[in-house]
């Protein structure tokens, strides 16, 4: 069977008509981007050969396209018998046809036997061991029922081209001889070469393994009477030394010399516990006068400190509040000359609309004049009015400052009780103490919130752990989130960018009220206005005596000069408001941090208030008391230490006596009925003759013994005579692979000289690739190398099948997908070294690769519909 054409209509993105023509002999190529419906047409063709037309499983309902419809499927083929056109339609009016010509041939069922036949039968026949589906590159991938029939096929083909079945196996009597020498063996042993339970074989190994355990009991109890004779004269004589007058008279003096040397040890030890004792409380006594003495002197100096940072902090605060006063005066002394100034250009503008007004003629001038500038200064405030909206107002920066404020705050809080280290340089010192770059100066109190590393030259690093720390941190931390999060809205990233970011922006609106003054001052109505103004003004009259006024421009001057004064003084309000802002940060600060100093000294003054009724004196002479005891207690110790008899000998001695005695004691009551026993296992083992029972056992044993070597000789003998009939059927396999290895040699000698393949024999697919004198499995060759195997297979077993007078086109969807630039001009090669009398088509969207596969091209076009 060779393909000539197809036509596909209301198939997935083919809901039109479409045909592909001219399919011809050898090597056919529809090569064309993706998404072009190629796999449509591989789908269509399986589902035509091989998907009954009464069929709506999902392979079939994956044909329909989005809108629906009926998919169908036409083929012309050509065989021996001529040329046929094959059609089937699925869903609504379902159908199956052959015709032939304008003559029906075959419809509905007998149409599907049809085409079966025509396949050679099966779900896939020989096109199944020749069309390569999109993603299955391997010989054995697809579903089961796929690989099934596959497998089919491929036992179909050789043992067609090779002959009986026979030329297989080697002969019957082969097979005959095999299983009787199977059933031979496996009367004696099981499949994986153990004893089988109930054979001669297994039978022969129980009775040597029951003998051997007997002969072992028996030994063993011939040797326990010798030793039990043994055991007792031994126990005679060592009972006999214990029990000896001497002995025992030599164990009861050392016991008794041993207890009076360890009493006269334990009475002169109490007395040494008494005198140490005593040294332990007077130590207790002196420590405690110490620690006394040293809290009074701490809370005095604490006390003393905190009054001098009290005084301090209110100084501060003293200060922060004058320097906040003159602050909110120089705000206010800023505003009242701001307004002044304000009321003077309102009264310049007004001499200006006056001076404008005088005639008609110096109407018109001066109108053209002001539109001029007028519209000169739109452009200025259109500029100045995007830069007054850029950057934080004032809203903004008192909201920043609250933050800042409330940050600065939680911070004192936090520091209050945080650690802080306080280097006191040595007058004349040469190292220094280094802290994140920086040496930390003399006297300047370092505030530690977490673990901190100083570096101290000339010795290495200190880290200072301050342990948990204050719950205050979490308020810092929540404090510095929301200034950031407010720094971040505003597009800043600190107070101090966002003061500048505000200032420009206060300096951009003072320019735009400068500019938008002007621009009032030009076109108080805006510049349509004077435009209209201008068009309204009749013809110019002679000119009229007016009261004396300034000139046009003198006037425009005086408005200038007095509009840059207000500018000037807002801003130097506006600076004045910074400053007073920025003083009642300072002073809110200095508030804080001089009430903490007053809690400082307020705690010290009750920790002196505490201590009890007495004077650094008195507490110094109590210490110095206590420590004189001390060493009196640590004298009379050492006087009753010196001399003191070694207790620990003593008890080791008492120790040492009383254990001998007791083991002596012991041995005696154990030797006793241990003879005794032995006495009786003695008389007990002579009246069972031991001795005859052990000859008799092993002379049965070895009888045994013979016969399992006899029967293990036998076993290997059928396995070997199993090994040699199995190598023999072997040998006959290969003969017959030997057909499709043959075609298949000179396609590998393309990619790989000298290489062959080694076949499995319950697959019929190659299982391991030979090359350079080593054996790989195929399935851990690279990707590229199983589907150029793969291919090449499929190649070798079209020609079988041609040769057998079974043509079946290979048709190969999106092939070589991993395959190399090099590799894939050689598998080219292959291609068309099988394509003689073969028909071959390659769908590929890899159109320049594919470019150099030669061959004859075809193209998906329009069809009329039938």
């Amino acid at each position: 069977m060779k393909l000539r054409s197809i036509t596909l209509e209301n198939v997935r993105r083919f809901i039109d008509p479409v045909r592909i023509d001219g399919i011809s002999d050898g090597v056919n190529v529809l090569s064309a981007p993706n998404e072009f419906g190629k796999s449509t047409v591989f789908d269509a063709l399986r589902a035509l050969f091989f998907v009954p037309h009464g069929s709506t499983k999902k392979d079939i309902k994956h044909l329909r396209p989005h809108a629906g419809g009926s998919p169908k499927v036409s083929v012309e083929v050509e065989t021996a018998e001529g040329r046929f056109v094959i059609s089937k339609t699925w869903f609504g009016k379902s159908e199956a046809k052959v015709t032939r010509g304008d003559v029906l041939i075959a419809q509905a069922d007998e149409a599907e036997a049809w085409i079966s036949r025509l396949l050679g039968g099966g779900d896939g026949g020989p096109s199944g061991l020749l069309w390569v589906r999109q993603g299955l590159l391997g010989l054995s991938d697809g579903e089961k029922n796929e690989q099934t029939a596959a497998l089919e096929a491929r036992r179909d083909l050789l043992s067609s081209v090779t002959g009986e079945v026979e030329a297989m196996t080697g002969g019957r009597r082969m097979d005959a001889a095999l299983a009787r020498c199977r059933e031979e063996l496996l009367g004696f042993a099981t499949a994986t070469g153990r004893p089988k339970a109930g054979g001669p074989w297994a039978a022969a190994l129980h009775d040597v393994e029951t003998l051997t355990e007997d002969r072992d009991s028996l030994v063993q109890q011939v040797a326990a009477l010798q030793s039990s004779l043994d055991e007792r004269n031994r126990h005679r004589r060592e009972l006999a030394e214990l029990e000896a007058p001497d002995t025992v008279a030599e164990r009861t003096e050392r016991l008794e010399a041993a207890k009076v040397a360890f009493q006269a040890a334990e009475t002169h030890a109490s007395k040494v516990q008494a005198a140490e004792q005593a040294v332990q409380t007077a130590r207790l006594m002196a420590d405690r006068a110490k620690q006394d003495l040293q809290t009074f002197r701490d809370v005095v100096q604490t006390r003393s400190k905190a009054e001098a940072a009290d005084q301090e902090a209110r100084d501060k605060l003293e200060k922060a509040a004058q320097i906040l006063a003159e602050a909110e005066q120089n705000l206010a002394d800023a505003t009242r000359a701001h307004d002044a100034a304000e009321e003077k250009r309102r009264q310049a503008d007004a001499l200006v609309r006056r001076v404008q007004a005088k005639s008609a003629r110096d109407r018109r001038t001066e109108l053209e004049e002001r539109l001029e500038k007028a519209q000169s200064t739109r452009g200025k405030v259109e500029a100045a009015k995007a830069g007054s909206s850029i950057g934080p107002d004032d809203k903004d920066m008192d909201r920043l400052r609250g933050l800042n404020s409330a940050l600065v705050t939680a911070r004192a809080l936090r520091d209050s009780t945080a650690t802080r280290v306080t280097m006191r340089y040595a007058s004349g010192h040469d190292g220094s103490v280094v802290h994140a770059g920086e040496v930390l100066a003399d006297g300047k109190a370092l505030t530690i919130h977490s673990d901190t590393v100083l570096t101290l030259d000339g010795l290495g690093e200190l880290t200072v752990h301050p342990g948990a720390g204050p719950e205050d941190i979490a308020d810092v931390s929540q404090a510095e989130a929301n200034l950031d999060d407010a720094l971040k809205a505003l597009g800043v990233t600190s107070l101090e960018e966002a003061a500048r970011a505000h200032r420009a922006r206060q300096d951009a609106k003072s320019l735009l009220t400068q500019l938008e003054a002007e621009f009032l001052a030009h076109a108080p109505k805006g510049i349509e206005d004077l435009q209209k103004q201008l068009a309204a003004l009749p013809q110019p009259a002679e000119e009229e005596e007016v009261e004396d006024l300034p000139s046009l421009e003198e006037a425009e001057a005086a408005l200038r000069i007095k509009s840059g004064v207000v500018a000037e003084l807002r801003a130097k309000m506006e600076a004045a408001r910074d400053l007073r802002d920025d003083a009642r940060t300072k002073h809110t600060t200095a508030l804080v941090l001089q009430e903490e100093a007053t809690r400082h000294l307020t705690s010290a003054i009750e920790a002196m208030d505490r201590l009890p009724q007495t004077d650094e004196v008195e507490l110094a002479s109590e210490s110095s008391a206590a420590d004189e005891k001390r060493r009196q207690a640590e004298t009379d110790l050492k006087d009753a230490q010196s001399g003191a008899p070694d207790i620990a000998a003593a008890k080791a001695a008492l120790t040492r006596a009383q254990s001998i005695e007791d083991a002596a004691l012991a041995r005696i009551g154990e030797l006793r009925p241990a003879i005794a026993a032995l006495d009786e296992r003695i008389r007990g083992s002579a009246g069972e003759a031991v001795e005859e029972r052990l000859q008799e056992t092993a002379d049965k044993l070895e009888a045994v013994e013979a016969r399992l070597a006899r029967i293990a000789r036998e076993v290997k003998v059928l396995e070997r005579l199993q090994a040699a009939l199995e190598g023999a059927r072997s040998d006959a396999r290969d003969r017959y692979f030997e057909p499709v290895a043959g075609e298949l040699r000179p396609l590998l000698h393309l990619l790989w000289p000298d290489a062959e393949l080694n076949w499995a024999d319950d697959t019929l697919l190659p299982q391991s690739l030979i090359r350079n004198g080593q054996e790989e499995t195929v399935d851990i060759l690279s990707g590229g190398t199983q589907e150029q195997i793969a291919l090449l297979v499929r190649l070798a077993f079209a020609r079988l099948l041609s040769k057998d007078g079974r043509h079946a086109p290979v048709i190969l969807d999106d092939a070589l997908v991993f395959t190399d630039d090099d590799r894939i001009e050689r598998m080219f090669d292959a291609l068309h070294r099988q394509a003689g009398d073969l028909q071959i088509i390659v769908l590929s969207c890899r159109q320049r690769a594919f470019r150099d596969l030669g061959g004859k091209a075809l193209q998906i076009q329009a069809s009329v519909a039938s």
